[in-house]
């Protein structure tokens, strides 16, 4: 009989905390945790904000029935440290360190770590990260800028699509190390990801403004008009980035980021909100075909997933685009929390190793 290893899983967010309680692949717990202020991710306020959630998270669980001392270990996202390889990580004294720091960037999920680290420690049990936003399993040439000096970086929805390929893999009877898939994260941050044979040989970074827009950041901009606004002397350098991270997109085309409102709109016989719907798919679609290029061509699979992936308009735009290359799955919404627990199983359970951070 297989043993029962019971997980509990820690997603947070910038004004809430998602928690999870897994018994072996089931989930028999989850709730969300709202908080009463928007976490900004300064560093001053981190171990603050920690202390807060962590006393939040014990009290529901508490409150909940949850036995403790049951748990074997606490998962959580892996926050933006130092560029790693994908898989599961031990939180150690760096793991902490880099994320108390923000080294990689301000984020809701550099809080991840500490609070699993911070909970399992009092239960004697060990802490996880699982295929953090950093994970760097890029080939050497897709590093390349084309300006010496700036690198391309891998940041990226590591974990979820990571978890959906592994899905897709299962569904082709194939094994994720076997497999060719792109992978599209439709969220308010898009990714999209060549997988060779259980590696991310190239993704676009979406957090720092490259590949198609989405519901509210700009996505790559032409760099002379850029360079020009920035140096119009209307904008500080918070204003340009909050201008391209949080207020661009569809938000600045459309004065919305809500997407059932947009798909109204279309239904309506909106023409402009449809020529913008379908300019984000056809910037979509055209990542996805330079990523087949990746690919040379040999793709097993293309995944749709992430919350956007949803919206049967915009999925039927890019696919009608990009069938040709291959089929398409769509898996909308995240797994991230289902992903978590089974990276953590796959340690317990001694299927792979736990993997050291600073090693890579």
């Amino acid at each position: 009989m297989q043993k029962r290893y019971r997980t509990l899983v820690i997603n947070p967010k910038t004004t809430k905390t998602i928690i999870s309680v897994f018994h072996n692949e089931k989930c028999i717990y989850k709730q969300t945790l709202n908080h009463q202020t928007i976490f900004k991710n300064d560093l001053t306020e981190i171990d603050n904000e920690v202390t807060i959630r962590k006393t939040q998270i014990l009290r529901v669980l508490n409150e909940a029935g949850i036995n403790m001392s049951k748990l074997d270990a606490v998962a959580a996202n892996g926050g933006l440290l130092r560029a790693v390889e994908g898989g599961t990580y031990s939180v150690t004294a760096d793991v902490l360190k880099d994320l108390r720091s923000s080294y990689n960037g301000k984020h809701a999920s550099n809080l991840g770590g500490i609070l699993a680290s911070e909970i399992a420690k009092g239960l004697n049990i060990p802490a996880y990260i699982v295929d953090p936003p950093v994970v760097d399993e890029l080939s050497d040439l897709a590093k390349f800028s084309g300006l010496p000096g700036i690198e391309r970086k891998s940041i990226f929805h590591a974990l979820n699509q990571k978890a959906v390929a592994r899905q897709a893999a299962r569904e082709l009877r194939i094994t994720y190390n076997q497999a060719n898939l792109i992978v599209a994260h439709i969220g308010n941050g898009i990714t999209i990801g060549a997988h060779r044979c259980g590696k991310v040989i190239d993704v676009n970074n979406g957090l720092h403004g490259d590949g198609p827009f989405s519901l509210e950041r700009a996505g790559t901009i032409p760099s002379e008009a850029l360079i020009s606004l920035c140096f119009s002397g209307e904008y500080t350098e918070e204003d340009i980035i909050n201008k391209i991270t949080y207020k661009g997109g569809l938000k600045a085309y459309l004065h919305t980021d809500n997407i059932t409102e947009v798909e109204k709109r279309i239904r309506n016989n909106d023409k402009y909100a449809k020529k913008v719907f379908e300019a984000m798919a056809y910037q979509i679609s055209k990542e996805i075909g330079a990523m087949a290029v990746v690919l040379s061509g040999k793709v097993h699979g293309i995944v749709l997933t992430g919350e956007i992936a949803r919206s049967e308009i915009l999925t039927e735009f890019i696919t009608e685009k990009i069938n040709w290359i291959a089929d398409a799955f769509i898996y909308p919404g995240e797994y991230d929390i289902q992903a978590l627990n089974a990276g953590t199983l796959r340690v317990l359970r001694q299927e792979e190793r736990p993997k050291i951070y600073n090693e890579y």
